[in-house]
């Protein structure tokens, strides 16, 4: 298998993860779940609507998507639903072996 067509398979394989990153309304989600007093408990959705502006419908339907890429992850404590970063790093690095794969074969093709 070719580098390029290897690249491709990559790229389809982290298009998810990407494209949750790629949103400017879930950065803020992202960012506002980094902070240091937040990051071990989490947030609820109506802190997140509080922190971003977005409607409660707009905030769970990010925090579906950050889900599914595996960067957000919940607990439930009684009825309500704590949201925090996944402490997995499976699609991280998958992402850094993306970037660096794609930086060889750069690299490789302008020293041709």
């Amino acid at each position: 298998m070719s580098e390029l067509t290897k690249l491709k398979h990559e790229f389809a394989n982290s298009s998810g993860f990407l494209i949750a990153l790629g949103d400017q309304k879930r950065q803020n989600i992202i960012i506002a779940l980094m902070e240091p007093k937040i990051i071990l408990r989490g947030l609820q959705v109506t802190d997140l609507i509080d922190v971003t502006g977005l409607s409660r419908p707009a905030v769970s339907h990010h925090l579906k998507i950050l889900k599914d890429a595996s960067i957000v992850d919940y607990r439930r404590e009684g009825t309500k639903n704590f949201y925090y970063l996944s402490h997995k790093n499976t699609e991280l690095n998958k992402l850094r072996a993306l970037l660096d794969h794609t930086a060889e074969v750069i690299k490789c093709n302008r020293e041709i």
